[in-house]
């Protein structure tokens, strides 16, 4: 569907090398060059579109006077993985790279996103880091990201593990639909079995429950040693790259990073993962500003 008219900005359809993107340039005349964000919305790769998320992008648009790009990156399945964090990553360079066409500082161009969007920011964001050759990504905004696919009985798993609209068994099927994956694995990736012990004594220094704050750990019950099933392992091997999973991308990555602001809902399975990115960050000394909605929840 086409954007509807609005008094206070222009909304255009274009392609960005070759990926839709709806752009919401404010009407009113600027004094100086005017920000930029690029908007990358969420649904677990599989849902959502530009016309979902068009009241969002209009208010960011209006709010912060900014001139908004929001990314139509191809669905899963039928456009399989991962062409939607290539196409996020073809719009932003394009962005960052004509940004002047369109009125913006090319040094005042943020990168957000939620959930999967989320993911997809973090992604882009550990691509460019270390650019030459394109303007610096100001800075991120993750909300609510999915960051890791190597634990789910971290404390927020356990704690919101029946919350509406995102449980943790849902979590686990959209991963999988959205990587083409056999549905069947559901319970044996919940369950931790697709992770061999090398990988989990690899990434336990980033992975692990004691890096989380007490508060969040009420009621936790570190979970009893699993079986490591080698066939799920080879069938979902694409669940530790850091495209799927960027709280595990190596320090090189991460300390390419821009000032970054992650926001967390205490009723969300994916909220440990804000947390236990925002301390590797911090460890790498990337500047985060966090934002913790006690009564919040994913979606």
């Amino acid at each position: 569907l086409p954007a509807c008219w609005d008094s206070q900005l222009l909304i255009k359809d274009l392609h960005f090398d070759g990926v839709p993107v709806r752009i919401y340039l404010p009407r009113e005349p600027s004094a100086s060059k005017r920000r930029g964000v690029i908007f990358i919305h969420g649904g677990c790769g599989i849902f959502c579109s530009i016309r979902t998320y068009e009241r969002i992008c209009r208010y960011i648009a209006r709010k912060s006077d900014s001139v908004v790009v929001s990314v139509g990156y191809h669905l899963a399945p039928e456009h399989k993985y991962p062409s939607q964090t290539l196409e996020c990553l073809t719009a932003t360079v394009h962005f960052l790279k004509t940004a002047e066409t369109y009125g913006v500082d090319p040094a005042r161009i943020i990168v957000c996103g939620d959930s999967v969007g989320g993911t997809f920011t973090a992604s882009v964001c550990q691509e460019l880091g270390h650019r030459a050759d394109i303007p610096k990504i100001r800075a991120q905004v993750l909300i609510y990201p999915f960051l890791q696919a190597l634990n789910f009985n971290l404390p927020s798993h356990q704690k919101n593990a029946a919350i509406a609209f995102l449980s943790r068994e849902r979590i686990v099927h959209f991963i999988l639909k959205y990587m083409n994956k056999d549905c069947s694995l559901n319970e044996p990736v919940l369950a931790g079995s697709h992770v061999p012990d090398s990988i989990n004594l690899k990434y336990k220094k980033w992975m692990n429950p004691d890096l989380i704050p007490d508060v969040f750990k009420l009621g936790y019950k570190p979970p009893l040693p699993t079986l490591f099933l080698p066939q799920v392992h080879e069938e979902v091997q694409e669940l530790f790259e850091p495209w799927v999973c960027p709280l595990l991308a190596e320090d090189a990555a991460v300390c390419g990073l821009p000032d970054t602001c992650i926001v967390t809902c205490e009723h969300d399975v994916l909220r440990d993962e804000g947390l236990l990115y925002k301390k590797r960050l911090e460890d790498n000394d990337i500047r985060v500003t966090w934002h913790h909605v006690e009564k919040g929840f994913h979606g």
